[in-house]
This record gives C-alpha cells, sequence and structure tokens, in this order.
C-alpha cells in the first residue's frame, strides 16, 4: 500500500511516499480502507522531532481518519466489511493515518456521521474530540455557562464553538476580525479580535475558557475566570499557570481515543448542530504542502489529505 513516512526528523521536506506492507487486523482490531486522513498541529511536531510518541519501525504520521472496514479481526462483533467509519486510533502511539489502510482497535472507532463526506469526517475526531473531552468530560459546561474560545476559528476552535453552543452555553470567541462572520455563523454570541483589543479588557465573568495557545495567554485567561471557573489549557502540561488561585481550577488535558464521544460527536454532525470545516483538500503524495500550509498557523478550520 501507499502511505506516507518520515526518513528523517525535520520539515515538511521530510515527508515522503512510499510502498509499505498493508497491515493485518489483530485480536479486536479493524482494517481500514482510508478515504480521507485529517492533518493537524501535532502532526508538525512529531514530524519535526519524533517528540511525544512511541514510533514503530517505519515512522508514519497521522490520527485522523474515515474509510471503510476492509476486514476485521477476531473477537470483533461491533463492525462488518463495508461499514463506514471514522475516528483517531492509538493516538498517542503511532497509527500511520498518512496511508492507504490503518489497523485500529475497533472501539477507537465509530460509524462516519451518515451526513458528512469522507473528507467532513476526517476532519473532526482529533479535533471533535480534543473539543468536547475539555468542554464537556473535563470542564462539564453547563446551559447558561460563558464559555470563552480561544483560536476560535481554528481546527479544535471552530469545533468547540459549536460544542458549547449545543450544550447551551453563551460563547465567546477570539479570531482575527476577517474570521468573525464565520464564527457568528458557527453560533458564537461574541467575538473578540485579539489583535486589536485585550481579551481580558472585553469580557468577564467566563465559568469556562479554553486555551490552544498556552503561555502567558493562559495565565491572562485565569483573570476572566469568576468563582468556581475552569480553564482548560491544550498545548503542554507546561502552560498550567504556576499560580492558580483557589477559586478556580486549571487543567492540561490531552486528548485520547474515544469510542463513545466519537458517538455523540457524530449524533451533533447527523442533527446539524455541528458541521466540520475544510479549508484546503490536499492529495495524499503531498501530504509536504498539507504541512507547509498549516505551520503557517493562518488555517481556519481544518486541512484534509485525500486517499481513496
Amino acid at each position: 500500500m501507499r502511505a506516507v513516512v518520515v526518513e528523517q526528523w525535520g520539515g515538511p521536506e521530510v515527508l515522503v511516499e512510499r510502498e509499505v506492507a498493508r497491515p493485518e487486523p489483530g485480536l479486536n482490531e479493524v482494517l481500514v480502507r482510508v478515504h480521507a486522513a485529517g492533518v493537524n498541529p501535532v502532526d508538525f511536531k512529531t514530524r519535526a522531532s519524533g517528540a511525544l510518541i512511541e514510533w514503530g519501525e517505519v515512522p508514519a504520521v497521522g490520527w485522523d481518519v474515515s474509510g471503510t472496514v476492509e476486514a476485521v479481526g477476531p473477537g470483533v462483533g461491533m463492525f462488518r466489511p463495508g461499514d463506514e467509519v471514522y475516528g483517531m486510533p492509538l493516538f498517542p502511539r503511532q497509527a500511520g493515518a498518512y496511508a492507504e489502510y490503518v489497523v485500529a482497535p475497533a472501539r477507537h472507532l465509530a460509524p462516519k456521521p451518515a451526513n458528512l463526506t469522507h473528507v467532513q469526517a476526517a476532519a473532526l475526531p482529533l479535533a471533535a474530540l480534543t473539543a468536547w473531552q475539555a468542554l464537556v468530560d473535563t470542564a462539564g459546561v453547563r446551559a447558561g455557562e460563558r464559555v470563552l474560545v480561544h483560536a476560535a476559528a481554528g481546527g479544535v476552535g471552530h469545533l468547540a464553538v459549536q460544542i458549547a453552543k449545543a450544550r447551551g452555553a453563551y460563547v465567546i470567541g477570539t479570531a482575527s476580525a476577517g474570521k468573525h462572520d464565520l464564527l457568528r455563523q458557527l453560533g458564537a454570541d461574541e467575538v473578540i479580535d485579539y489583535r486589536t483589543v485585550r481579551f481580558e479588557d472585553a469580557v468577564g465573568d467566563v465559568d469556562v475558557a479554553l486555551d490552544g495557545l498556552g503561555g502567558q495567554n493562559a495565565e491572562r485567561s485565569l483573570t476572566v475566570l469568576r468563582p468556581g471557573g475552569r480553564l482548560i489549557t491544550l498545548p503542554g502540561p507546561d502552560d498550567v499557570p504556576d499560580d492558580v488561585p483557589g477559586h478556580v481550577r486549571a487543567v492540561w488535558m490531552l486528548v485520547e481515543p474515544d469510542h463513545l464521544g466519537l458517538r455523540e460527536i457524530a449524533a451533533l454532525a447527523e442533527r446539524g448542530a455541528l458541521t466540520p470545516v475544510v479549508e484546503t483538500v490536499v492529495p495524499l503524495a503531498e501530504a509536504a504542502k498539507a504541512h507547509e500550509i498549516g505551520e503557517q498557523g493562518r488555517t481556519t478550520g481544518k486541512i484534509v489529505l485525500s486517499v481513496a
């Protein structure tokens, strides 16, 4: 099968397409014929340095997949060949989603949202699960709460806006002015241009702040939280502020595979409450180009690789 691998750590140019052996599903595993693969910032970081994950013999990149079940291993009863599925297998262990086939534990997948294409579905797993696990599982967002989403037009951010809105929250997003109309269409009640306004001067009494930027942004976010407020920061554990007041909570969260979360996300998509924004679609063979675009940090929504 065709797969994009990393032959040495470095810039986007180290991504190369190779012919490699097609994997076979083992116990409780599913072989998926990949139709599309999502591209995420964590892909750039692991390609550049090999950090974060445990690599296989041939380093292979990517986690987000949407495709069709090709075969199932012993013990799998929830899927059968021909089923359309999507998911984020094995994260943060190597999955190798930039390929024609991927093997995944069955419960790292879920039925693809019926109303989405494979390209749209491939844009969801890592980013949508991050938003879901941060806002729902970790922060427990409730109807009527005020939720501040930083980088609200980005991959995680634009989905977090929709998830928070679906939970009945009042949603505030930070983004450059050119992205404000999109965020309002996605359900944001209030938008702040971070380039011209300090968000802490424009908003307060926040129940939940979702920070995908880290550093000083996380520290500044603490100042807008009301008593009982929750700050969820995503970049890394070092981005949790050192001095967190006792009346609020601050945690770092790393996404993990989640069959039930994927089903909840699919249900939102199928009732029209969650729509992934796909800015760019690039062929598998041009994965390096996808990374070049993504590392500019100006993407609205997601970049996706077309495979099948």
